[in-house]
């Protein structure tokens, strides 16, 4: 993981202070000064946080962990975010392909950028939000037992519902990439 100069870290702190300020429904009970504070004591989540920037996952402030006291950042673009996207599943997904590789894969992905794939139910959470991938879909933690048989899962929004799919986690798609959360 890089390291941040001050020029990004500063920049980043106002980008995610501003958005925290325009969304306030999404972190309820919070201030930005705690937000703050456990920002400037975790260098690592701040780079987690500046590459969720830099791949167009809006991160923000979604809750807290009460056991913890960790803050939830997630990705909250409106879409999938647009660096990550055209990914298939995982390593062993990628390396089966034999013709029209993707440049990655999303779990590979999410740990170079220092955060975990949504679980679905971080991801239905994440709905009650607001509407997020009415346009595309992300992919998201697949539980073993199906990955073990060459799937994996995705979700995305329509007609108001969160719909919970299956693919082949080889498979790729312009409109699919994945969202991710760090804790701090």
């Amino acid at each position: 993981m890089m390291n941040l100069t001050k020029a990004q870290t500063d920049d980043l702190l106002a980008t995610l202070q501003a958005r925290f300020e325009r969304h306030p429904h999404r972190h309820e009970g919070i201030t930005w000064s705690q937000v703050r504070a456990r920002l400037d004591t975790t260098p690592q989540a701040l780079c987690s946080l500046y590459e969720m920037e830099r791949t167009g996952g809006e991160p923000d402030v979604i809750g807290q962990d009460q056991q913890s006291g960790q803050f939830i950042f997630c990705d909250c673009s409106a879409e999938s975010p647009s660096g990550r996207r055209s990914l298939c599943y995982d390593r062993e997904a990628l390396e089966s392909r034999k013709e029209n590789r993707p440049a990655g894969c999303a779990t590979e992905m999410a740990t170079q950028l220092g955060i975990a794939l949504l679980t679905e139910t971080e991801y239905r959470a994440l709905q009650t939000l607001g509407p997020f991938d009415t346009k595309t879909s992300s992919w998201i933690e697949t539980p073993v037992a199906i990955r073990a048989l060459g799937g994996a899962l995705f979700c995305d929004c329509r007609y108001d519902s969160v719909f919970l799919y299956h693919n082949g986690a080889q498979s790729y798609y312009a409109a699919r990439g994945f969202r991710g959360s760090v804790r701090v």
